[in-house]
């Protein structure tokens, strides 16, 4: 070999094993953060009474929604009790920071329900500063229990020693953004995936639902079938916000708890309370459907038990039947692409069958 052919030979491996540490180093030190994550995600510690973490809420077995299936989770503070049900916080991820869509004429991304929060390393304070979930008094005490935990010398090795709270938040809030953006909170294991991939079979019944959903039930118009242009996943939502006319959930604890100085005439006004429209009152985040059949009860106030009643509402919201109460907020409720899809019985069992592909870690019978 020439010399010079030599030399760029060596340079080329020294390139190439240079490059191969750095990517080693960056997937090592990524996965030391999101175990990090993982850590205080599960932090009993971090709660006031100690006793509750974000995965009580959020419970990896359920899609990170409630653990016991609750309409609407109790907090720290025992029997007291949040505003909404708790929702899912698998595939949250994705959502973009909230902004206005002046062709579609509708708000889009934003992270809770009602998208007040723009980012993940921003979300994570709300919950543990809530006096209805984790009940601490201010970051000061977060931040106290965070140097108390087993897991603050990893803090430390990781993003290094600040003597500035808002420094270790910001290290908390990046550990636990790591968790919440890594496979173990959005793995893409569920039946349908597979399905796309080609290793496995849906049934008729589900070809039928998925036929159904793209069509004449109109459910892909907001929970996208289509894999998204960045993440080229099907993510089954627009991540946009709806007043889908759902009724009030007369049993909500909160209701009539004394934390709510409204009693029974509370209405929860989604994000036209967070922006102060009333063109957007009663309007919520259109949630992903993945994990759907795992993740009961429904809506932002859990007022519906199963899935199959889910769909019904849908089906049928404005055939007057009697089945179901007036919306929780009779404004900008959406008469277009639901409450009266004329799906038969049989189509709407079709429709639940393909709902319950969503479900991560399946496993081929």
């Amino acid at each position: 070999m020439q010399p010079k052919l030599l030399l760029i030979s060596l340079l080329s491996i020294t390139l190439f094993a240079s490059c191969t540490n750095e990517t080693e180093e960056y997937t090592t030190a990524n996965d030391t953060k999101i175990n990090l994550g993982q850590e205080i995600f599960n932090d009993i510690n971090l709660s006031n009474p100690v006793g509750q973490s974000c995965a009580s809420c959020h419970s990896p077995e359920k899609g990170f929604s409630d653990s016991e299936n609750r309409a609407i989770s109790e907090g720290a503070v025992k029997s007291i009790f949040g505003n909404r049900n708790a929702p899912s916080l698998a595939y949250n991820v994705f959502s973009p920071s909230r902004y206005y869509n002046s062709v579609d004429e509708t708000f889009v991304g934003g992270l809770f329900l009602d998208g007040r929060s723009p980012n993940l390393q921003e979300q994570f304070i709300h919950p543990m500063l809530n006096p209805l979930e984790m009940n601490n008094n201010s970051t000061s005490d977060v931040v106290a229990k965070i140097k108390k935990a087993s897991y603050y010398t990893k803090i430390v090795n990781l993003y290094g020693n600040s003597i500035f709270e808002s420094d270790i938040l910001s290290y908390v809030a990046d550990a636990l953004s790591q968790f919440q953006s890594s496979e173990k909170v959005n793995p893409f294991t569920s039946k349908y995936d597979y399905y796309l991939q080609g290793r496995a079979t849906l049934t008729l019944e589900e070809k039928k639902g998925l036929v159904i959903f793209q069509g004449k039930a109109m459910c892909s118009q907001c929970h996208v079938t289509d894999p998204d242009p960045i993440q080229r996943k099907v993510l089954f939502t627009d991540f946009t916000y709806d007043n889908i006319g759902v009724p009030k959930n007369k049993t909500n604890p909160f209701h009539t708890q004394a934390t709510n100085n409204m009693g029974a005439n509370y209405v929860d006004l989604g994000i036209g309370a967070i922006i102060l429209q009333s063109s957007n009152n009663g309007k919520f985040r259109v949630p992903t459907l993945r994990n759907i059949a795992i993740t009961a009860p429904y809506f932002h106030n859990g007022s519906f038990t199963t899935l199959e009643k889910v769909v019904h509402f849908y089906n049928t919201r404005d055939l007057n039947t009697g089945e179901f109460d007036a919306p929780e907020v009779l404004e900008n409720v959406n008469k277009d692409e639901l409450g009266n899809l004329k799906l038969t019985n049989e189509e709407e069992q079709n429709l639940v069958a393909f709902l319950k592909t969503l479900t991560d870690s399946y496993h081929s019978p």
